[in-house]
């Protein structure tokens, strides 16, 4: 890391610090202040904390601003996954990457903001019920970022103290193994959750003792896996099976499960999965446990659904589509019920509510535009919006309706759109909470009925029995037993489009049965030759069984993606760093 860059932040700490609000994240930063005048009060502490709630990194806005986005609802095609894709092939799981000169993933200014934070807070003068609150969320926010480094790069330097010239030894140290990144991340929550109030005793918008619950199961299930899942490789970590790690991720999580402050919203409501993702407040949920609001007078807006309400130049997948269940609670595999793929009709007929809630059908209730001007009707889906450029076509012709806001104001007028950003969701939480049990082989039908069966309730599903789980000859995972592959399942379906995919495939060590060699399809092509000019279709080829497999014509894609799996699952080391500290070698497997 560069010594200017370690050193430069320390001058600019207490520098673009935000206006002391309790909606302050929906502003922008205000004003400065010297150091002179600072840590004097909790009033202090309060301004230098916000700066890490405005930091988008630690929490994007997803598009304020600028275009192309579609919030969290696009990630799973921005990041690289098998539930959606782009107009263009995914560099990452095409094994496209090489050794970076310099990379804006390897930053560090947010751990010495903490760590200058974490030196000084003990000049204030006052009581420790009233500074704790912002320790917390200085030790929540640094293990954030920690969190994000370890993921990219696996073994990394931990510096805990602010650094100076003089701090050669930390300043040029070497990589901490990535177990012990793990554990000192999970160390800092510990803290933060110490020192945090409960949601009820909480400021409204800041982070509480229930979110750093979530987020600490979500790191130790992330770590669990990962090295159970890559143990024996060059990514693992010697002698350890996760186990650790999972019995911390449950334990997390259900401490907020018995506390009884959250749970799911819309149960029994029609079409509540949806209604969820589409929300501009969600002050009054009780399942969005951190989230960013946004607000037009204060000119934070966004124009998401602009892209939303057509293609967003991203698709679902059919693997995906493939993986919800059939109503009766069978894969469509097994199921009498299931109808087959020749129109979108058919597809999510009989099946999981939460497929129609995610994706597009031309049911005349999938409303695009709502409240247009001079009372006209709504505007209803009919067909995939082939007529559109790139960035508005549906990859697959499985268009996102997730976290689509139908309201014409958010889509057209002046791109006004407020739909707010979910950092945390209950239903996250249920499900790591499963996966951690499950993963220790103690998960009873009692924690499926809490939680699996809990989503599954909302919607209206069968529920999952554990003695009675049909043997599904399309598994994902059939190395693994019939509990993880549903439990596996039931996350990939509450949680599609969320951003959540890249991070599991990459911590079960996945990638060689879910992307190598694979070539992700679409729906099916014929189904709209009579409502859609060829030449709108003409861009979209097909497989041998008439699937849009738009990479078809791809020469890169002639036998799938290239995702290395003795290399891909990290990122290189940018090669500037490792000349300045060669002590960061050696380089991360694979990249050498």
């Amino acid at each position: 890391m560069q010594l200017k860059n370690i050193i430069g932040m320390m001058a600019l700490a207490l520098t673009a610090l935000t206006s002391c609000t309790k909606d302050f994240l929906e502003r922008a930063p205000e004003t400065s202040i010297s150091e002179a005048e600072f840590w004097k009060s909790t009033n202090d502490m309060k301004l230098y904390v916000n700066n890490f709630y405005n930091n988008t990194t630690l929490l994007p806005h997803y598009g304020l601003g600028g275009f192309g986005t579609i919030g969290i609802y696009g990630l799973d095609a921005d990041q690289g996954s098998d539930n959606m894709i782009n107009m263009g092939v995914n560099g990452m799981l095409n094994g496209e990457r090489t050794v970076p000169a310099t990379s804006g993933d390897w930053t560090w200014g947010i751990v010495r903001n903490a760590n200058y934070f974490l030196a000084n807070y003990g000049k204030v003068q006052d009581s420790w019920d009233n500074v704790k609150p912002y320790v917390g969320e200085a030790l929540f926010f640094r293990a954030m970022m920690y969190y994000t480094l370890m993921k990219n790069f696996g073994a990394v330097p931990w510096i805990s103290k602010p650094l100076t010239l003089t701090d050669t030894t930390i300043l040029f140290g070497a990589r901490l193994p990535r177990n012990q990144v793990a554990d000192s991340i999970l160390s800092d929550l510990d803290k933060a959750i110490e020192y945090l109030p409960s949601k009820s005793a909480a400021q409204a918008s800041r982070i509480n003792k229930e979110v750093a619950l979530a987020f600490q199961a979500r790191v130790a299930l992330y770590e669990g896996s990962w090295e159970k899942y890559h143990a024996g490789t060059p990514f693992g970590v010697a002698g350890s099976n996760g186990a650790k790690y999972f019995t911390k991720a449950a334990a997390a999580a259900q401490a907020v499960m018995t506390g009884g402050l959250f749970a799911l919203d819309n149960v029994g409501t029609a079409n509540g999965y949806w209604r969820i993702f589409n929300q501009a407040d969600h002050g009054g949920s009780k399942e969005v446990m951190f989230w960013r609001k946004f607000d037009v007078a204060l000119g934070l807006h966004h124009n998401w659904h602009r892209y939303t309400s057509s293609g967003a130049g991203r698709g679902l997948t059919k693997t995906l589509v493939d993986a919800y269940l059939c109503t009766d609670g069978a894969p469509i595999a097994l199921s009498p019920l299931y109808m087959g793929d020749d129109s979108l009709i058919r597809v999510v007929a009989n099946r999981d509510p939460r497929l129609s809630q995610t994706m597009y059908v031309p049911d005349g209730e999938h409303i695009i535009t709502s409240n247009q001007p001079q009372g006209a009707p709504n505007n209803i889906f009919k067909v995939p919006s082939f007529e559109q450029a790139n960035e508005g076509k549906p990859s697959t012709g499985y268009q996102v309706y997730k976290g689509h806001a139908t309201d014409y104001n958010q889509q057209n007028a002046g791109n006004l759109g407020i739909t707010a950003v979910i950092y945390f969701r209950y239903a996250e939480l249920l499900l790591n909470f499963a996966e951690a049990k499950a993963e220790l082989g103690i998960l009873t039908q009692a924690d499926v009925d809490a939680t699996i069966n809990k989503l599954r309730e909302r919607v209206g599903m069968a529920p999952l029995v554990l003695s009675a789980i049909a043997a599904d000859p399309n598994w994902e995972f059939p190395a693994l037993s019939p509990v993880i592959n549903e439990v596996r399942r039931e996350r990939r379906v509450e949680l599609a489009c969320e951003g959540f995919r890249k991070d599991d495939i990459f911590r079960w060590a996945a990638a060689d049965e879910l992307i190598v060699g694979k070539k992700p399809k679409g729906a099916k092509k014929d189904q709209w030759t009579t409502l859609v000019p060829a030449n709108q279709l003409s861009s979209y080829p097909v497989d041998a069984q008439g699937y849009i497999e738009l990479f078809r014509n791809i020469a890169t894609m002639a036998n799938g993606y290239k995702f290395r799996t003795d290399r891909d699952y990290l990122l290189p080391l940018p090669t500037n760093e490792l000349t300045l500290n060669p002590k960061l070698l050696p380089q991360n497997p694979g990249w050498q």
